[in-house]
């Protein structure tokens, strides 16, 4: 039973660093802020993570329409 607990934890911890580190790639580039799979981890991290990563987002792409996740206002077309 020990055995099964330790191949589950390592097997969490690992997906928790491969999908962290897939979202930190998103929200640090400089290539596009339009990318399917960062746009949804971003959108799906908690409040402070979120913000943390529309506020790098919106530094280095500011002149354009925000990801979703990044919108506030009706029209959509205002960074948080």
């Amino acid at each position: 039973m020990q055995k099964l607990v330790q191949i589950v934890l390592i097997t969490v911890v690992a997906a928790i660093v491969v999908v962290g580190w897939r979202w930190h790639g998103y929200v640090t580039n400089t290539e596009s802020p339009y990318d399917e799979v960062g746009i949804e981890l971003n959108s799906r991290m908690p409040g402070p993570i979120n913000k943390w990563g529309c506020d790098r987002l919106h530094a280095t792409f500011g002149n354009v329409l925000p990801p979703y996740g990044c919108q506030t206002g009706d029209d959509g077309r205002s960074w948080r």
